[in-house]
């Protein structure tokens, strides 16, 4: 968990930031990114709960994203988002 609160640190202002934006840019276009918003929401009051079996939520982003494939018609931004939750996931299961 420890590898996973670096990462977690590391990106959290700028997921903060990024996750609200994407969703209303490339939601209509993308609603599976509105799930992703829903699930990265939850993630996060787990975490303000002192929560740390996100399991669940890392098996529903790579279900919901493909594992993690940014689709050809967004931004940079999304793409950002993305790299971002798969860093996570990677740091939460070592």
């Amino acid at each position: 968990m420890n590898t996973f609160n670096k990462e977690y640190n590391t990106h959290k202002d700028n997921l903060e930031l990024y996750v609200p934006v994407v969703a209303r840019v490339h939601g209509p276009t993308h609603p599976e990114f509105y799930e992703v918003k829903e699930v990265y929401d939850a993630m996060i009051q787990k975490l303000d709960n002192d929560e740390s079996n996100l399991k669940e939520n890392f098996e529903k982003f790579r279900l919901i994203t493909s594992n993690y494939k940014v689709p050809e018609d967004t931004c940079e931004t999304y793409e950002a988002v993305y790299n971002m939750l798969e860093k996570l996931d990677k740091a939460y299961f070592e």
